[in-house]
């Protein structure tokens, strides 16, 4: 198992400073999920995440920063629209991807001349940050702790499953958000929505006062955006309540090795069933948590229902289609 140090211990978190000074890997919670975390000026420590997970390494890594001071560090610039969301969201569960500072860290970038930055908002996320800085690291490259397409952890617990003693886990509790960040583009002419999750299109166009576009073909490689991810072991189908009751009613009482997670479809006698909350951000908080619950069951199949098709549930929804597409 992964080694557990409390993370408001100060000489634990001492020891995962020292750890990543040493470019070793740390896991360490933020209020989204888990990240698995490597010195990102160091393209040694980086590669052991690439490895650790089994991610392919031309798909980059996020760097969270402790502040805007370390992001123009990584970066060559800072454009104005990253600067209105940075004032609006940081720190927080926003990522903005800009361009990269040439000879700074490439192989968490994947190569590309542009990078994604992050601030997160969680206590224990600062303090390691914070340490981390006085150290010279001005950032750690992040991607979710767990391997690679899988769900993401939202607890210490989640990342212990995944990975071996190789990997310190600074345990902060489960994460407030419960999916990743949100993602924009601010490299080019016009922001691009690359990835949704708890702020909604209309939060962020109303800070940057001008609409997101969709993204496209130029649009650079960023986390999380492949079309399968998140998957359970478990096949998941995404289907709409009315299909999901007639599936449920072909079967009868012949019941597969089946898990149900829905709304407002209520799930036949004797089938383990968890019912996902009516507020969104209540559903993105425990989304990844009974995803793993119910895979942990051994089910074959999970089926789920497909969550409204309001503005705050995309994030949501999101998740769900790529874990469904793996």
């Amino acid at each position: 198992m992964a080694r557990l140090l409390d993370a408001h211990n100060p000489q634990h978190l001492q020891q995962a400073v020292d750890a990543l000074a040493d470019g070793r890997l740390v896991a360490f919670p933020t209020e989204t999920v888990y990240g698995l975390g490597a010195d990102a000026g160091s393209d040694v420590a980086v590669g052991r995440v690439f490895e650790a997970k089994g991610r392919p390494a031309d798909h980059p890594l996020i760097v969270h920063v402790p502040n805007v001071e370390c992001a123009y560090e990584l970066a060559s610039a800072l454009p104005p629209v990253a600067q209105k969301l940075i004032e609006a969201f940081w720190p927080g569960p926003l990522t903005v991807i800009v361009p990269r500072r040439p000879g700074v860290a490439g192989a968490a970038a994947g190569g590309q001349d542009t990078i994604g930055l992050r601030c997160p908002a969680h206590p224990v996320a600062t303090s390691l940050l914070e340490a981390c800085a006085q150290r010279g690291i001005l950032g750690l490259a992040a991607p979710s702790a767990n391997l690679f397409g899988r769900i993401s952890p939202t607890t210490a617990a989640h990342v212990a499953e995944e990975f071996g003693d190789d990997v310190l886990v600074l345990d902060g509790g489960a994460c407030e958000v419960g999916i990743e960040s949100t993602i924009v583009d601010c490299s080019r002419d016009r922001p691009v929505l690359l990835r949704p999750g708890l702020l909604t299109r209309g939060e962020i166009e109303a800070a940057i006062d001008e609409p997101l576009l969709e993204r496209d073909a130029e649009a650079p490689r960023a986390s999380g955006t492949l079309e399968a991810h998140y998957a359970p072991r478990a096949k998941l189908r995404l289907m709409s309540a009315d299909i999901l009751q007639t599936a449920l009613q072909v079967l009868g009482e012949n019941l597969p090795k089946l898990a149900l997670y829905s709304r407002t479809v209520r799930a036949p006698r004797g089938m383990l069933h968890r019912r996902m909350p009516d507020d969104a951000a209540k559903a993105a908080h425990e989304l990844f948590a009974v995803l793993r619950e119910l895979d942990a069951q051994g089910v074959s199949l999970i089926w789920v229902e497909s969550p409204p098709s309001a503005p705050e549930w995309d994030g949501v929804r999101d998740r769900l289609v790529r874990a469904a597409a793996a």
